[in-house]
């Protein structure tokens, strides 16, 4: 069956549940707020919350079934061409995990072992130099999940070496991250697909000239010829990743270096076994119990449905707070096209725009408008069950601050004055770790990639390339010149604005 018609059958039951508020299909159907959760391992999810009831589920799961997702998340194991647009697998799977008996993902998942081991090696010497900090350099995909994952798992008193961040190509990060910091005490890991990517060069030069040569640094890279030559960094110290691991999916590889530096390599390791245990409930669990499934069909109905173009994370952790950028990059990069995977257009729309922040301060915030604003917003609540602080009374009025938005937004309150009225009716799905460890948080980041391929397959498109943010980079490339007085551009616009540069520089 076409898209376009499957999702005019989610329309016909989203027009049917118009009038029907989220406080009255609970009222209907007590059951619901248990039957429609599921558990893997340490990762809870519940969308009770969500404006569908049990009529819509079916049709949602039979939108999957039609879609064969079944057979499409094998393919991605077995390490088929699913980025058709490249002509190449998607095997960051075979990076945490032996789930495939195809030739392609056995060997992927032993060439990934055999890095990891080097990387072990590499790690070991680190810890024993006596150098005190590392600086990881990269960008989008090479920063945004090691940061978020080193960020979430560093200890609160860290005994390993401490591992610092830069990547945006502006001055005034690496000036402000290695102004603490004694060079003769520091080692920095370049991490870039290509080594071809601006921002990374550039910082990568400011490490090398700060260190004062090249003896301490180290590269993550596919090319690792061009990291050598640029930098002459040692080939026993540039780890290589791979073209079938996209940048987005890539902390799982040597990508992750910064990542073992910072919270020890057993724990790298402990996160790639809760992928891992994921990664097997996604490929064999049934489509209507596959939480990555279910996110995914949620995601669509919100989208094509019932028309709602953002979607928010919150989430109620503090040692989360880095996952809204980290989403960010995951679902709209992969989700953010216009076309199917045979070049046609595609039937309605796909990603909505994703953002969020870390409860209780979002609540001062934004909190406002989601509540009581004219759009609605569906959200994604991540909260851990357990602490590990010892402030316990501090982590149960999280936990009701937690528990309490959800309802609110779903419920409403009716008053007779209309600005203290609150029309409900916010749908939102609960997501609970069990407590925030390697194994939980591995779990979680895989079932959001899962949900975003499965979305993918729904909307017809391609999850892993992402030539919409190669434009802007080659017009930067070529201004360059026009910056420093060389040339000139042709775009009016930008001819006014290099003016205004020049009179007041």
């Amino acid at each position: 069956m076409q898209a376009k018609h499957r999702f005019e059958q989610l329309k016909a039951q989203a027009d049917r549940l118009a009038a029907v508020t989220l406080a009255s299909m609970l009222q209907a159907d007590p059951a619901r707020a248990v039957d429609f959760s599921i558990r893997v391992g340490p990762l809870y999810a519940n969308f009770a919350r969500q404006g569908y009831d049990r009529e819509a589920l079916g049709a949602l799961n039979a939108l999957a079934e039609s879609a064969s997702l079944d057979t499409a998340f094998r393919r991605l194991f077995d390490g088929e061409t699913v980025n058709v647009t490249e002509g190449r697998a998607a095997l960051h799977t075979a990076l945490r995990g032996n789930l495939s008996q195809a030739v392609a993902a056995r060997e992927a998942f032993g060439t990934a072992s055999e890095v990891r081991q080097r990387m072990c090696r590499l790690v070991a010497e680190l810890e024993g130099s006596g150098l005190t900090d590392i600086v990881s350099v990269g960008i989008g995909g090479s920063d945004l999940g090691p940061r978020l994952v080193a960020d979430a798992l560093r200890e609160a008193l860290p005994s390993k070496l401490r591992v610092h961040f830069i990547s945006n190509v502006d001055g005034a990060a690496a000036q402000r991250t290695l102004a603490p910091l004694d060079p003769a005490k520091t080692a920095a890991v370049l991490i870039s697909k290509t080594f071809g990517t601006q921002e990374t060069l550039l910082n990568g030069t400011i490490l090398r000239d700060w260190l004062g040569g090249s003896e301490r640094l180290y590269a993550v890279s596919a090319n690792p010829g061009h990291a050598a030559a640029a930098f002459d960094i040692a080939a026993e110290r540039v780890l290589p990743m791979w073209d079938w691991v996209g940048g987005r999916y890539s902390l799982w590889s040597a990508v992750g270096f910064p990542i073992a530096l910072a919270i020890g390599f057993d724990r790298f390791e402990a996160l790639l076994a809760g992928a891992a245990e994921f990664d097997a409930h996604a490929l064999n669990a049934p489509l209507d119990r596959n939480l990555a499934v279910r996110h995914a069909l949620t995601a669509v109905w919100n989208r094509n449905a019932l028309g709602h173009a953002a979607q928010g994370v919150m989430t109620y952790d503090q040692r989360l707070a880095l996952l809204p950028a980290y989403l960010q990059q995951l679902v709209m990069e992969s989700l953010g096209k216009s076309v199917k995977l045979d070049g046609s257009p595609v039937d309605g729309d796909t990603v909505p725009v994703w953002w969020g922040g870390a409860g209780t301060d979002v609540q001062h915030s934004f909190f406002q408008a989601l509540h009581q604003g004219t759009q609605i917003v569906p959200l994604d609540f991540v909260g851990t069950v357990r602490n590990d602080d010892p402030f316990a009374e501090n982590h149960l009025a999280l936990l009701s601050n937690l528990f309490a938005q959800s309802e609110a937004l779903a419920n409403g309150k009716r008053s007779d004055d209309p600005h203290r009225s609150y029309a409900g009716g916010r749908p939102s799905t609960m997501i609970l770790l069990d407590s925030l460890t390697p194994q939980s948080l591995g779990a979680l980041i895989a079932m959001y990639e899962h949900s975003v391929y499965a979305q993918s397959v729904l909307w017809g498109i391609n999850a892993f390339d992402q030539f919409g943010v190669e434009l802007g980079k080659q017009l930067a490339n070529g201004l360059m010149p026009a910056l420093k007085g060389e040339s000139d551009a042709s775009d009016p616009v930008t001819k006014a604005l290099l003016a205004e540069l020049k009179a007041r520089g």
